[in-house]
């Protein structure tokens, strides 16, 4: 969702620096890169050194409320995104997201786009027990349409998204949102596209 669908990654960094800031900590360089793709709670882990499970989950849901009070300014689509949807569900192609994103996000955020009425299943990190570069969001995304994953087109912006896809055998077209194309490609992705404005199916 965050990347590919939304453009939200202004506000994440934002948050991110907010729950540090609270906490008294200066981010570490290319903090950005550790947590793209990843459930707040394992990307807590990764800034804030030594923490137990209990503490992690305070500081994600810390970073959780800067960011709902951030994109109240406002979300924005990826340009072409819901043409690129909406032309989808015309096609009858099934379609899911995956997303390391809460499900209160997920609705708030696609609901407020008018995206969420185009998708048949929609997997949040509080559908699974890890989350990227572990496949299980994107194996109960293929699960929940009824389709096997190797027949499966992902979208992805982030690199432990794409090492997420390609473990659950499915094919992944990078989005150059928050990562280079080389970044994206090296992890697996057969091509990359900066946005949905030229993409058209079959892709």
């Amino acid at each position: 969702m965050d990347g590919v669908l939304v453009d939200s990654g202004a506000h994440h960094r934002e948050a991110w620096v907010a729950m540090c800031r609270d906490c008294g900590l200066t981010p570490p360089p290319e903090f950005w890169r550790l947590t793209i793709g990843r459930p707040a709670e394992e990307a807590v882990a990764l800034l804030v050194n030594g923490i137990d499970r209990a503490e992690a989950r305070r500081l994600a849901d810390l970073k959780r409320e800067h960011y709902t009070r951030l994109a109240r300014r406002g979300t924005m689509a990826v340009p072409g995104a819901g043409a690129f949807v909406a032309a989808l569900a015309r096609e009858g192609v099934p379609r899911a997201v995956a997303t390391s994103a809460s499900r209160r996000d997920l609705e708030r955020i696609l609901d407020a786009l008018g995206l969420r009425r185009h998708f048949d299943v929609a997997v949040t990190a509080d559908d699974v027990r890890r989350g990227k570069p572990h496949p299980e969001v994107y194996l109960k995304a293929a699960e929940g349409l009824g389709v096997e994953p190797h027949a499966c087109l992902v979208f992805e912006d982030a690199v432990v998204g794409v090492h997420a896809a390609r473990a659950a055998g499915m094919r992944v077209i990078g989005v150059t949102t928050a990562h280079t194309a080389d970044e994206l490609v090296g992890a697996g992705a057969e091509r990359t596209v900066p946005h949905f404005e030229t993409v058209r199916w079959p892709v």
